[in-house]
């Protein structure tokens, strides 16, 4: 079961899912969304990077927390540049120091609700961390509404080069990368409210439904038909 939930944390939401039965289904692919995570599971503290292509979850069924965060907003959290994670889940013990990282998983492992405990860590932490880029989240924004990425450098008075470069570091990606991922989340969204897949595609910003079913076959690893499928 998945269950989440707005954040104390600005720009992000806490999660948590429990999988008790494997024979229940195909497993959900965790598809690229422009956002990193941060994950508690079972006596371990990780991050999820940014994905440029669908992650499907191995190993026996646990227990999950996490914080996803806003795309942009989580390399000045965890002091890495985002490019550095793109397409991996690493432990946070190599990242920050193990010392400290063995304290906060075991006061999250000892905790009544481990979703709780990981977001009260994660304000602790940011209360010390610089704030992101506001630029960039006016960049997501534009985006995230379809604007093109030259015309929206343009209007933040950014020239491509730097885009680029400060793309990369707080998405794990350039500018276009981006404009893709929030497209096929777009597209999702309509789509699993029951809109036709022509229209969908012509509402997302697609071609056409071909172009919609080429990206979504990319990007997710399979059909649309057939991930709208294991949604349910």
């Amino acid at each position: 079961m998945y269950v989440e939930r707005a954040s104390r944390l600005p720009g992000a939401v806490v999660w948590s899912r429990t999988v008790e039965d494997p024979a229940a289904g195909p497993v959900q692919p965790v598809l690229p969304d422009g956002c990193m995570d941060l994950l508690w599971n079972e006596g371990r503290l990780l991050v999820a990077g940014p994905d440029t292509r669908a992650y499907v979850p191995e190993g026996a069924p646990s227990r999950w927390a996490g914080i996803r965060f806003f795309p942009g907003t989580a390399p000045t959290f965890l002091g890495v540049p985002a490019h550095e994670l793109r397409d991996r889940r690493v432990d946070l013990a190599d990242l920050w120091p193990a010392a400290g990282v063995r304290h906060l998983t075991a006061r999250i492992d000892a905790a009544p609700d481990p979703v709780t405990a990981l977001e009260e860590t994660a304000l602790e932490r940011a209360a010390d961390a610089p704030p992101p880029d506001p630029l960039l989240r006016h960049l997501v924004a534009a985006l995230d509404t379809g604007r093109p990425v030259a015309a929206t450098a343009d209007e933040l008075g950014l020239g491509a080069r730097q885009l680029h470069r400060r793309s990369l570091a707080a998405f794990g990606y350039g500018p276009k990368t981006l404009a893709r991922v929030l497209r096929l989340q777009r597209a999702l969204v309509l789509a699993r409210d029951g809109v036709p897949f022509a229209e969908t595609a012509a509402r997302s910003g697609y071609a056409d439904q071909a172009h919609l079913a080429r990206d979504v076959k990319e990007l997710a690893g399979m059909p649309l038909g057939e991930l709208l499928g294991r949604a349910g």
